[in-house]
């Protein structure tokens, strides 16, 4: 039950999905939990839940893509919970389905500004009050696209690398302000991003199209969020304190092969 009490968690993308799970566990664990998003009801109401049940929790609405926003909303976290002390970079977007020879500039840089400098900016508006609390622990959400390529969204698997490597990069860079710095790689789990790529690729029966994913899994199956919210509690935790600039697959045996 306390496996981060007395750390402030920042998560974005904490309205739906994994970073809903992640938020619930974090506070779960005993963290104080700084919920950043633009769906503001869903956000609204899983902080409410939260504190219900005992948990510090506050919800910012918070477009991960404004560097102004960013810094206003952790420095906010910050002097609430008194510091911060875990990031997780969950906030992405799948972007457009288009391929490489059809795809608009406008559309590959929604992708990147959502998911590549939504990273950097949370990272680089978190390190200072890491650096003061005297280190922490960053997790930043890429994917099995990280890892392996696919025939689709271009946009997205080039966000996801550079996420694989911005982790390896700050992981080396801060490393002596002991702050650790990781990559978490789902296959694919079940939120409603999925389901909206799904429908977007042109999945008329989504239970059939869900199956067909699931089966690319040498598991058999997709996974749920509870499944990376508690690799992100282990990453969370002092449990991990050996462990900066790796990649923690949590994708049903996708990336093995």
């Amino acid at each position: 039950m306390d496996r981060v009490k007395g750390k402030t968690c920042i998560v974005t993308g904490a309205a739906l999905g994994i970073g809903k799970a992640c938020a619930e566990r974090l506070a779960g664990e005993g963290g104080a939990v700084a919920l950043f998003d633009l769906h503001d009801a869903e956000g609204e109401a899983v902080a409410a839940a939260l504190r219900a049940q005992g948990a510090r929790a506050r919800y910012w609405h918070v477009d991960v893509s404004d560097e102004a926003a960013v810094k206003r909303a952790v420095d906010e976290a910050a002097a609430e919970f008194g510091g911060v002390h875990v990031l997780v970079n969950n906030a992405g977007i799948s972007g457009s389905t288009k391929l490489t020879h059809e795809i608009t500039e406008a559309e590959w840089d929604r992708v990147q500004a959502v998911n590549v400098k939504g990273v950097l900016f949370c990272c680089k508006h978190a390190i200072p009050h890491m650096k003061a609390a005297g280190g922490g622990s960053i997790i930043n959400l890429s994917s099995i696209y990280g890892l392996v390529g696919a025939p689709d969204v271009p946009a997205y698997h080039a966000s996801k690398g550079a996420v694989r490597l911005m982790s390896k990069t700050d992981a080396l860079c801060y490393a002596a302000d002991r702050i650790r710095v990781n990559s978490v790689h789902p296959g694919y789990i079940w939120t409603p991003m999925v389901e909206g790529h799904l429908k977007a690729s042109g999945a008329t029966d989504v239970a059939a199209a869900r199956k067909a994913v699931g089966e690319l899994h040498p598991l058999g199956h997709m996974g749920d969020v509870d499944d990376i919210a508690w690799g992100i509690v282990y990453l969370a935790s002092d449990e991990s304190k050996f462990v900066t600039g790796a990649e923690l697959a949590i994708d049903g045996g996708y990336t093995a092969r």
